[in-house]
């Protein structure tokens, strides 16, 4: 099973993206996680652009394409979900490879459920496979673990393995072979 972890933050100290290290680091066997890269170098949304898109939005479509499922972590900004993870989203609506994609949430501060929310409706709008049971909400924000402790504090291990799990076991989800060619 090749999950795509995409974090909707920017931030270097950023605990989502923490949290998707992680679980490259923990998952279980027969799971492999690779982060998306370059998802800030999108371009804002345009759909001007879908005929011919931009580089970086076919190495997005690319990248969902080679994955069997997708982990996301976003912070939640203004009681909403990120600038980022939203255009990058906006990117996919019109892509196939995306329609029925098996995703989790990871949610590193579980006050942040107005982005949760906002962000369950927009990927049941856009006909992903929400797998409830692979969603967590973990709480890193104010716990004073660093990112080197989190793959050794249970506290983040056994949710975030569960998670991993659940996400491999889910309905709709299938593991395509070993090679996960990402850029």
């Amino acid at each position: 099973m090749r999950i795509l972890g995409v974090s909707g933050s920017l931030r270097a100290a950023s605990l989502n993206s923490a949290l998707l290290r992680t679980a490259v680091r923990i998952a279980p066997p027969g799971v492999e996680v690779r982060l998306l890269r370059g998802i800030g170098e999108l371009p804002l949304f345009n759909p001007d652009l879908e005929g011919q898109p931009p580089a970086a939005v076919i190495a997005l479509r690319a990248a969902v394409d080679a994955a069997d499922a997708l982990l996301i972590a976003s912070p939640e900004y203004a009681r909403g979900v990120s600038g980022l993870l939203k255009n990058a989203l906006d990117w996919l609506v019109s892509h196939e490879g995306f329609v029925g994609k098996p995703v989790a949430l990871l949610n590193a501060s579980p006050r942040a459920h107005h982005a949760q929310a906002a962000l369950r409706e927009t990927l049941r709008t856009m006909s992903a496979l929400l797998v409830e049971e692979a969603c967590a909400a973990i709480p890193l924000l104010g716990s004073g673990l660093a990112e080197a402790a989190m793959a050794e504090a249970p506290a983040v291990t056994v949710p975030l393995r569960r998670s991993l799990e659940a996400l491999r076991d889910a309905p709709g989800a299938s593991a395509q072979g070993p090679a996960f060619p990402l850029p």
